[in-house]
């Protein structure tokens, strides 16, 4: 069977290693950007895949089956749109859009298309988050009580209005995915503008989640101007409370308890041993292959962009208003 092909569009940071793995897979056709240079370093690695500067080509291309979008987020919108309209399928890094309104058209086209998109909520098919999603449906922590995720960095190369538009579409993502709800509350919002250059770099929200019988409380804090990296989920239940450090080479999910005694015992689960962005690239191009909704789609995202702007929002109005998020479409 004939794998389809696949066009990366933006070989920045994060490209790159789109293009490392969906060459790896066998589908990489072509790269597309607008810097020259960036370019060259692309044919270095990879002489065979085509490289182009205009966009069009891409769309015009009838080998070319799906597009896959690394750009900067005010661009993803107009990019996946004409793409769709081109009859390609689209996987699109996050956020999918910056406006609710643009996030509904690009899931009606492509369902009306019967065109797959995918957004790239990476944490989503990283094996220590889906061991953790199992031990918590187990009841492995017993009752949950809190959640909290915390993804901080140094980072100057800023393209997003707010540091949560570029790292809390990962928290959200991969909480509402853990506790298995899309229904949420933003109830308290916070954010600063440290460097007074018109973008708020530290920031954090305060929430709810709705599991039914449960409402768990929540905490999202992001910051730019972290010099330390820090990328940790916890969890904490009744039972064991569950600490996921991605920033750790190894032993990244932990799991903490009480003895009788009072004495903290540590347990570190099994999971398998695979490039998180290797598993989300290669389920892309297998939903190309079957036509099934991938684990990311449309629906996942727009909670995210649905909540991230009534939040933006918020943040230049009233903080302490609480914020019900419309459930997945």
């Amino acid at each position: 069977m004939d794998l389809p092909k696949v066009a990366v569009v933006g070989c920045g940071a994060w490209g790159k290693n789109l293009i490392r793995n969906f060459h790896q897979l066998n589908v990489l056709e072509a790269v597309c950007d607008v810097s020259d240079y960036r370019l060259e370093l692309v044919a270095k690695d990879f002489p065979e895949v085509k490289l182009w500067n205009d966009f069009n080509n891409v769309l015009a291309s009838p080998s070319i089956k799906a597009v896959v979008i690394a750009t900067p987020s005010d661009t993803h919108f107009d990019l996946a749109l004409k793409s769709l309209k081109a009859n390609k399928h689209v996987y699109i890094e996050k956020p999918m859009a910056r406006d609710v309104k643009h996030a509904i058209e690009l899931d009606e086209l492509a369902t009306q298309k019967n065109l797959i998109l995918m957004v790239g909520h990476l944490l989503l098919y990283h094996p220590a988050v889906n061991c953790l999603k199992s031990l918590i449906a187990s009841g492995e922590l017993g009752e949950l009580l809190f959640i909290r995720s915390d993804r901080m960095n140094f980072n100057m190369g800023r393209r997003d209005w707010s540091v949560l538009w570029d790292l809390a579409p990962h928290d959200i993502s991969m909480m509402s995915y853990l506790l298995d709800t899309d229904n949420l509350e933003v109830n308290r919002v916070g954010g600063w503008d440290t460097l007074n250059d018109g973008l708020v770099d530290v920031a954090y929200l305060d929430l709810s989640f709705d599991l039914g019988h449960k409402v768990i409380p929540g905490q999202v804090r992001n910051s730019w101007i972290d010099p330390q990296k820090l990328v940790r989920l916890t969890v904490n239940g009744s039972l064991k409370s569950a600490v996921l450090n991605d920033a750790q080479s190894e032993n990244k999910l932990a799991l903490h308890s009480l003895s009788k005694e009072g004495r903290m015992i540590v347990e570190y689960p099994d999971y398998p041993d695979a490039e998180p962005l290797h598993l989300e690239c290669e389920h892309f191009v297998k939903c190309l292959i079957t036509g099934d909704r991938p684990r990311t789609d449309a629906n996942n995202a727009y909670l995210v962009v649905n909540t991230l702007s009534e939040v933006e929002n918020r943040l230049t109005k009233r903080p302490d208003q609480k914020i019900k998020v419309v459930k997945s479409r």
